[in-house]
């Protein structure tokens, strides 16, 4: 197939384009044809570059349906598609800008029905995944305290990641736990194809297998596709290296774009060799550098680089920025964990008379640290926001109502009905559900004919049957009406399934609190239904958000999170809390000279979404499960000179 090209913008519009770039820059978004390496330091205009890059694509020629741009959130993919249409207005139409889940589901969405495969299918977050696990688990009779169901899914995830199935990972063991890991994964997987349904890893790696095997659809991409861009690059990993790779393997034209030194991700699977090998995979690709910062202070960018060099696997570069000098990095070092948290919080109350408390972010290694800066922000009353924390859509009544409407989009998701079928209470037992769910698969039917036979079914109780028929009732009515907005089958569920007025029944904080949360539910569904969306892209848009897309940039709140969450993020102000060895870097890593070099960069991706004024700070003892321990100072601190700090409170050498 040929695709035609649309018709040049024009040397106007391709100057417009590159006005206001600097040189590398404009050699990035220039470059037309073959490979295209982009290294892009912190804060140095990627998204800019991204954005001219596919706007020039178009002005010179290129077909929009054609061009094939990935980010890692839907955030990003949502900026990125925003700034592209201000450019080129109805000509941006028919990108695919999206996340790699996004476009895998869109590729198994349309070409599993031409092979026999259902198109549509649930995906599976992190809960359902769980219990399936534990079924499998039970199925095995294992002990979870021996076989945590959340370390084994962890390992299945992995496994995924580099493309390998309950064989490979079967011949890969080398330990009885290990075996016992690969037997897992075969059950799992079978579970999985009970329910009709995929997790998040196999999104993409079901994608690469479907273009691996299959010749026709794999030609059909390499010819859809003629330019690929892939932002983040150094956080790819196996199975996703393999989808660009064989999406771009006709033409070349892949544009990579990421920076070796904001590589955070190796405990999600990310492989650094991805973009270190760039060159050698792509021979023939050009390779710019953007070294120019537009975010901090030289300060802080030369604080950082003395930190980040010190690694041996990176490529050289150092990002510079016009904004010479800088207030300098403040090191305070306090006497406790609790003292720590006091101070950055009467730091960020002091701040906040001259700035926004949003334009402020305390970042930390772990979760665990939270605690204290919550307290100390509690204590002087400043207002504050977590991010990466318990998600909107991870809460218990949320999950109930998703759950009622996954039963209807996907008529065999018995983890679903497991979850529902007694909020509110309908006095149906494990055993009970059980028979109900064999019984669906015995006859074929879906989960809500199942229900409304429930009088068929063998061994229920009579109020058993009673409630599930009238269950089944319910569903049944709402999935039969034609085009029925989202929010509407959600609204009816809520009052005939007497949810709602369950919660109306209780009088409490907590219940109104979740009233409050349906309440925005239905709102979210509202706009969905505004947009065209239909009850199925409301549960694939809510299974693929990400915690960074539940972030709120214009609430007046300081913003909490951890060091991992807070990359692509950028504040006036950061204080990174716990700079000590063995928090950061964490005590897992030390020894191992990998590990060391990833703490590192995440040390560096921390310092670098500081705009203008940087804290580290750290506890000389700090409280554990083990008692009161006295820490040290962490060696990152101990890189940068001296003459770009401002120590406070203890003396250096005290630690």
């Amino acid at each position: 197939m040929i695709l035609a090209k649309v018709n040049p913008v024009g040397y106007t519009q391709s100057k417009e384009i590159l006005k206001g770039l600097n040189e590398p820059q404009k050699q990035a978004v220039t470059h037309m044809n073959g490979p295209l390496l982009i290294l892009a330091g912190a804060g140095s205009g990627k998204t800019t570059v991204l954005t001219r890059r596919v706007a020039y694509l178009i002005s010179q020629g290129v077909n929009p349906w054609s061009i094939l741009a990935i980010t890692f959130t839907n955030k990003a993919a949502n900026e990125l598609k925003s700034r592209i249409q201000a450019i080129l207005g109805e000509r941006a139409a028919g990108i695919w800008a999206m996340t790699f889940h996004a476009a895998c589901l869109r590729i198994l969405r349309t070409e599993y029905p031409a092979i026999g495969k259902p198109g549509r299918f649930s995906i599976m977050d992190s809960q359902d995944q769980i219990r399936i696990m534990r079924q499998v688990l039970k199925e095995m009779n294992l002990s979870e305290k021996q076989y945590n169901p959340s370390s084994i899914l962890r390992s299945i995830s992995s496994a995924k990641d580099k493309l390998w199935g309950p064989g490979t990972l079967a011949k890969e063991a080398s330990s009885f736990y290990e075996t016992k890991v690969a037997q897992a994964y075969v059950l799992y997987q079978r579970r999985l194809a009970e329910l009709n349904g995929m997790d998040f890893d196999d999104l993409i790696m079901q994608a690469v297998l479907l273009l691996k095997g299959n010749g026709q659809i794999r030609e059909k991409y390499q010819d859809k596709f003629r330019h690929i861009l892939v932002d983040e690059y150094q956080d790819t990993n196996r199975a996703q290296y393999e989808l660009t790779k064989i999406l771009a393997a006709s033409h070349k034209n892949l544009a990579v774009v990421g920076d070796d030194d904001q590589s955070i991700y190796k405990f999600r699977g990310a492989d650094l060799r991805n973009i270190l090998d760039f060159e050698k995979d792509y021979p023939s690709c050009k390779v710019v550098k953007l070294e120019e910062n537009y975010r901090s202070t030289q300060v802080i960018l030369d604080g950082a680089y003395h930190v980040v060099s010190k690694n041996y696997f990176r490529k050289d570069k150092r990002l510079w920025t016009s904004r010479k000098g800088g207030s300098p990095i403040v090191v305070s070092i306090s006497r406790d964990q609790n003292e720590e948290a006091q101070f950055v919080a009467e730091e960020i109350l002091r701040l906040s008379a001259t700035r926004p408390l949003g334009s402020i972010a305390a970042l930390y290694r772990t979760h665990a640290q939270s605690r204290n800066l919550e307290d100390a922000f509690m204590r002087v009353g400043i207002p504050y926001t977590i991010v990466g924390g318990l998600r909107f859509y991870e809460r218990k009544e949320i999950k109930d109502a998703i759950s009622y409407l996954r039963l209807i989009a996907y008529p065999r998701d018995y983890i679903s009905l497991e979850r529902i079928i007694n909020e509110p209470p309908r006095g149906l037992g494990p055993v009970s559900v059980r028979r109900i769910i064999d019984y669906a698969d015995e006859k074929g039917l879906s989960i809500t004919e199942a229900l409304c036979r429930a009088s068929e079914i063998p061994r229920l109780t009579r109020p058993g049957k009673k409630a599930a028929e009238e269950l089944g009732a319910i569903l049944k009515d709402v999935s039969e009406v034609e085009n029925m907005p989202t929010h509407e089958i959600m609204a009816v569920i809520l009052e005939n399934t007497g949810y709602r007025r369950r919660l109306l029944n209780k009088d409490s904080r907590e219940n109104e609190s979740r009233l409050e949360n349906l309440e925005e539910l239905l709102v979210s569904m509202r706009l969905s239904t505004s947009k065209g969306e239909t009850l199925y892209d409301y549960l694939e848009n809510q299974a693929l958000a990400s915690a960074q897309d539940m972030y709120d940039e214009d609430k007046d709140a300081c913003v909490m999170m951890s060091l991992h969450a807070a990359k692509g993020l950028e504040f006036d102000v950061v204080f990174i809390a716990g700079m000590e060895e063995g928090l950061l870097p964490h005590a897992r890593s030390i020894g191992d000279a990998n590990q060391i070099e990833e703490e590192r960069r995440l040390c560096y991706v921390g310092m670098t979404r500081a705009k203008e004024l940087l804290y580290l700070t750290l506890a000389a003892y700090r409280e554990t499960y083990y008692g009161t321990n006295l820490t040290g100072i962490s060696r990152f601190i101990k890189e940068i000179p001296e003459d770009l700090l401002e120590l406070h409170t203890l003396a250096w050498d005290e630690l």
